[in-house]
């Protein structure tokens, strides 16, 4: 696991990359990747949308050019404040302030999830994609963007102890076990001689129990009681619209 795959430290990281993050961002998830994912996501007008890991905002406003209603979170106080400047608080966007893993939603509450530049931060990846599938309705599509592995021998030694790469293949891996159908990757790259981006879009199942019993199957051989409380169902009643966690101070030390 690399050094950021730690949530407090990720938060300490953007703590102060988020002074600098929305001018240095475009040189490796520029304005023309985003827009190309965005067309292959086929958002409506209609479609009720999260984006995880929105950061200060940049996806989101992506977003926003299909649909109004954009929810977005992060367990980074400071990211969310850039973000707040840009859309204010609980104006455009409804902010929540949480966990990829554990995420503050009733099941099926939204058509589509989208999450970029987050991934790479994620502990455990399957049980964030997971997460996913269960708040996103029957048959709703989930899009993903993460660094690919880089094919060199010496950045892959530093890639792993940073954070999480990943190629095509640990990519199916990760979203079949979570349960996901109809997978697709497109490698992305601002321009030669930049790092890759690796973005996955996939289908939850229209029979999400299907779904379930899949991820169960492959995690059979798990104690029943670890992470007793990260239990999907916890929240099972926390609407999508309920706001109240919205505040970058709030729960401060609540995101580990």
């Amino acid at each position: 696991m690399g050094i950021l795959e730690d949530k407090a430290n990720a938060r300490l990281f953007y703590k102060y990359l988020s002074k600098v993050y929305d001018r240095i961002n475009p040189a490796i998830w520029n304005e023309e990747m985003r827009n190309d994912a965005l067309e292959w996501f086929a958002i409506r007008e209609d479609d009720r949308v999260l984006d995880v890991g929105c950061g200060t905002g940049f996806a989101t406003e992506g977003l926003l050019q299909y649909t109004d209603n954009v929810y977005g979170l992060d367990q980074s106080r400071h990211q969310m404040e850039k973000a707040f400047a840009k859309f204010g608080a609980r104006n455009r966007v409804r902010f929540h302030r949480g966990d990829a893993e554990r995420l503050p939603f009733a099941d099926d509450s939204f058509d589509k999830v989208w999450s970029s530049g987050s991934i790479e931060y994620w502990p455990n990846p399957v049980d964030a994609l997971a997460e996913f599938r269960r708040v996103v309705k029957p048959g709703g599509r989930v899009l993903v963007v993460g660094p690919d592995y880089p094919e060199n021998p010496v950045f892959q030694r530093l890639a792993d102890a940073i954070m999480l790469f990943y190629g095509e293949t640990e990519a199916q891996r990760m979203f079949e076990a979570a349960g996901f159908v109809d997978i697709e990757h497109h490698i992305q790259q601002n321009k030669p001689g930049t790092p890759k981006a690796i973005t996955t879009i996939a289908r939850a199942p229209a029979d999400k129990a299907a779904g379930r019993a899949v991820e169960t199957a492959d995690n059979a051989d798990a104690s029943p009681d670890a992470d007793a409380d990260a239990s999907p169902d916890a929240d099972a009643d926390a609407s999508p619209d309920a706001d109240a966690d919205a505040s970058p101070d709030a729960d401060a030390e609540a995101d580990a």
